[in-house]
């Protein structure tokens, strides 16, 4: 399942994904924008939202933007977001 991904690094707010009204999910990262790290953080915490293993989400483009397009295997596509 592709997933449109809104990142935000160097949150103050607490690390958590939230489901927009579109249909895409908003990351608020701690981690700084720095060497790949908002992405990793990222990663994590979308595999932790749909209970699946870090190795199943992929970054398919946006490697360097704060908009981004995430592959999940593993996950119906029936299965809401929230």
């Amino acid at each position: 399942m592709k997933i449109s991904v809104h990142l935000k690094p160097n949150s103050r707010h607490r690390e958590e994904v939230v489901v927009n009204d579109d249909g895409s999910l908003t990351v608020y990262a701690k981690a700084p924008a720095i060497e790949g790290r908002a992405n990793e953080a990222a990663t994590k915490l979308l595999a932790k939202h749909f209970s699946v293993a870090p190795s199943k989400v992929k970054l398919l483009r946006g490697a360097t933007s704060k908009h981004k397009v995430f592959e999940v295997d593993g996950v119906e596509v029936d299965k809401p977001l929230f």
